[in-house]
């Protein structure tokens, strides 16, 4: 799987996605954690060292807002307006993602299996 962001080299509009956020993670649960230490909004703000997740730099990056739109192209998600991006750290952009997978693939309609033979 690529690490690319999705918004590719787009610098203007991540900058504008950040300036909206205040430079901090807009995850509000959507990721699977509650968030609560954290009065429901993740603590993860860009280039600040964290010690959960990594032991890093925060790198945050803008893509889609709603969780399924999560799962567009990088192409498609590229094209989306200012307005349906929001600022994600990597670790509730990546949890959210999986969460937007699996809520996806239990609504899709089971496939029915070929039939070798008709009986």
């Amino acid at each position: 799987m690529s690490r690319t962001p999705p918004l590719g080299d787009n610098r203007g509009l991540w900058q504008a996605v950040m300036a909206a956020a205040a430079g901090r993670c807009q995850c509000r649960g959507t990721c699977g954690s509650s968030h609560d230490k954290d009065g429901g909004r993740c603590h993860a703000v860009h280039g600040i060292y964290q010690t959960k997740h990594g032991r890093s730099r925060v790198s945050l990056l803008a893509a889609p807002a709603d969780p399924a739109a999560l799962l567009l192209p990088a192409h498609k998600a590229a094209a989306l307006p200012k307005r349906e991006l929001a600022a994600w750290c990597r670790h509730c952009h990546d949890a959210a993602r999986r969460a937007a997978a699996k809520a996806q693939q239990a609504t899709a309609p089971a496939a029915e299996p070929d039939a070798l033979f008709d009986l």
